[in-house]
């Protein structure tokens, strides 16, 4: 049994269905409930879009996070149960992942800042395909990229969108992007590239008023983006907890092979 995953004190987060609800109502009674900055850990009851919700949210608390699944998706939950919380808790192996930092500059000068936990994304807003430039460490890499869009995810989130876009599955202690065009029309054979995570990519749209771009990070969208730089962020980690033989890397790994 891990010393380090200590529950004492849990913080109940659950999502507005029913069945979190529910579950909420019955493990608070059953184990009390704190508010999330006195708690020892933050125990998510709900699917993926709450555990992103949660770890945007409170990220800055810096208490690890135990989700269970009571949601639609759930590839960053523990199976559902009642019994023996705290002891799963403190069993539970625990995986530190970072999220990117989205910069994006729009038509009007401004400059907006997100995180992102699986993805920052690109996408045209219009009927036209966006045309996208695309260079990393300051190196020009492409000079035009003709596509529907373009992601960049982390290791957490290349199961995510990125997988749907055709990207490549990245291990969760991987030190590698995934950098992936959605829909490419020219180069029509480019399929993306893996980067080290310490690149900056930097995005700049190209004919921006004629073709315009939405960024978004995980959730947090800005339209009419000029050019966006996508790095990951080294001031914030975050613990997530899962039982064992559940691990998110073992998941990840899981994925591969189609399981």
């Amino acid at each position: 049994m891990s010393r380090e995953n200590v529950a004492e004190k849990i913080a109940f987060v659950a999502s507005a269905a029913p069945e979190a609800q529910e579950a909420r109502v019955r493990l608070a009674l059953r184990y009390g409930d704190v508010a999330p900055p006195e708690a020892d850990v933050i125990v998510t009851l709900g699917g993926d879009g709450l555990m992103l919700h949660t770890l945007h949210r409170l990220h800055g608390l810096g208490k690890p996070i135990y989700g269970m699944h009571r949601g639609t998706v759930g590839f960053l939950m523990n199976p559902y149960g009642d019994d023996d919380l705290r002891e799963r808790i403190s069993s539970a192996t625990r995986t530190r992942i970072r999220p990117l930092l989205m910069r994006a500059e729009t038509d009007n000068g401004k400059t907006h800042e997100h995180r992102a936990f699986n993805e920052v994304s690109l996408f045209r807003q219009r009927h036209q395909v966006a045309r996208m430039k695309i260079s990393i460490d300051g190196k020009e890499r492409m000079a035009e990229l003709a596509a529907d869009g373009l992601l960049v995810a982390t290791p957490a989130g290349s199961t995510a969108y990125n997988l749907s876009a055709q990207g490549p599955i990245i291990p969760i202690n991987s030190p590698l992007l995934a950098l992936t065009p959605i829909s490419p029309f020219r180069p029509r054979r480019w399929r993306g590239a893996l980067l080290p995570n310490t690149a900056t990519v930097m995005i700049e749209v190209l004919e921006s008023e004629k073709r315009p771009v939405a960024a978004v990070a995980d959730h947090d969208e800005v339209r009419h983006v000029k050019n966006v730089t996508v790095s990951l962020d080294p001031t914030v980690e975050v613990t997530l907890l899962f039982d064992p033989g559940h691990s998110l890397d073992e998941r990840i790994l899981g994925e591969q092979f189609g399981f």
